[in-house]
């Protein structure tokens, strides 16, 4: 979809106030994926995006085997009235071939992971069996068990071969963000490495005559830059970006543009701090619309109300407001999953839970709200959420205090004491 495809759609709403939907909507329509593909050892895959269908090209397991310690035997010769008598004639390890097969009456003693041998297809759990020994030489060969009436059933503790994968069976989808869980999956196929997708090259910066960097001193008026390293975090957090942190730049229209034209060069998207909001210095505005083709936005939500998105180059641009906790709920609200389809992740939504909250919220219907909230069990182990003082959109420190945000829709109004809404857990996120 074309920028003006887009802003042909966004003239359908109020010009000051586009919901929020239907921002993540349009943006979603405009970024394109990243086409590069590289193979990367599977140690180094962790929080990278899978482009190729990994198929299973062996079955896993690979043959029938046991499910834990005991006894395997034919489920056919189990009693349900009386307590079923076995003599034992053989054991079993993980890693051992299937012995030879096992007659009438016979059963054999059995570890975790070690093949059933033919025939037998039940595992009864050691614990439940009693033994009687041989006195002569207490081998287990020649022990007989007793095992009492109900309690396993026919092809109980037995893994199937191919349960887990069957060969030719899809292991891994593309698009997967690979968790720890899938790097054990590829080596249980025996890959030593996974098709990828490259990563994703983000320039960032933030823009202000008054911000200075840590270590510069402070002017009057002056404040040092923590945009930088709320937006560095939250891009590490995602895994599949490699960063190119292009400083403070002053509103100054030279200094703007060489920079944004370099940062374009370089990357797959800019994400500018500041310079989108009314009454701001103008010159930010003014380099982005003439460098690219940039849409400016009043999004309707509370923190981060205006916003820019477009392109510089080849460059997809966002620019964010200026105001730390609204840099970080518009990046989370709109940016985050850009990133991720723009890195060819297949995209879920951002589990939320539900919690009682502490004390009422005035909010008028219209606009999206994200206040900043603490959440815990109270003593019915049941999740209340207390917010985190004042709202204010330049305080930090309420996002720093808080482990999650609570969203307020766009239609919701005033929230009562004790009743239940929406929180987006900053663990995993953050």
């Amino acid at each position: 979809m074309t920028l003006e495809q887009i802003a042909s759609c966004v003239a359908g709403y109020d010009p000051n106030a586009l919901p929020v939907a239907q921002a993540r909507e349009f943006i979603a329509r405009l970024v394109p994926t990243v086409r590069g593909i590289e193979s990367v050892a599977i140690r180094s895959a962790l929080g990278r995006v899978l482009a190729r269908d990994v198929i299973s090209t062996i079955a896993v397991p690979a043959a029938d085997n046991s499910a834990m310690d005991g006894y395997a035997l034919r489920g056919s010769e189990l009693s349900a009235e009386s307590a079923s008598r076995f003599r034992v004639v053989g054991k079993g390890y993980a890693g051992d071939a299937a012995g030879a097969t096992v007659g009438v009456g016979e059963c054999v003693r059995i570890m975790t992971g070690a093949v059933m041998p033919p025939g037998l297809d039940t595992v009864v759990p050691q614990e439940f069996v009693q033994v009687d020994r041989d006195a002569d030489d207490g081998r287990a060969e020649g022990e007989r068990i007793s095992v009492p009436p109900g309690i396993v059933r026919s092809g109980d503790n037995r893994r199937l071969a191919g349960e887990d994968l069957a060969r030719g069976e899809p292991a891994l989808r593309t698009g997967r963000v690979l968790r720890p869980a899938d790097l054990g999956m590829l080596a249980s196929l025996g890959q030593a490495e996974a098709p990828v997708f490259r990563r994703l090259r983000v320039a960032f910066f933030s823009t202000g005559n008054e911000l200075r960097s840590i270590g510069e001193p402070l002017p009057p008026g002056g404040v040092y830059d923590s945009n930088r390293y709320t937006l560095w975090g939250m891009l590490q957090r995602l895994g599949v970006v490699e960063l190119l942190d292009f400083g403070v730049v002053p509103d100054d229209p030279d200094a703007l543009r060489r920079t944004f034209a370099e940062a374009a060069a370089a990357a797959d998207a800019v994400i500018t701090s500041g310079g989108v909001s009314v009454g701001e210095a103008d010159h930010t505005k003014q380099v982005m619309a003439e460098l690219g083709d940039v849409l400016f936005w009043r999004i309707a939500m509370r923190p981060g109300r205006p916003m820019a998105i477009g392109r510089i180059g080849e460059a997809v641009l966002f620019g964010l407001p200026g105001n730390p906790v609204a840099v970080m709920v518009t990046f989370y609200a709109f940016v985050r999953d850009a990133l991720l389809a723009m890195s060819g992740a297949k995209l879920e939504p951002l589990p939320m839970l539900r919690a009682a909250c502490s004390s009422a919220i005035r909010k008028k219907p219209g606009r999206t709200e994200y206040q900043r909230g603490i959440v815990s069990r109270d003593e019915r182990g049941e999740w209340r959420v207390a917010i985190t003082g004042s709202q204010g959109s330049g305080i930090l420190r309420s996002m720093s205090e808080a482990n999650g945000l609570v969203v307020l829709h766009h239609e919701q109004g005033n929230v009562a004491a004790g009743e239940a809404v929406d929180v987006l857990p900053f663990e995993g996120l953050i």
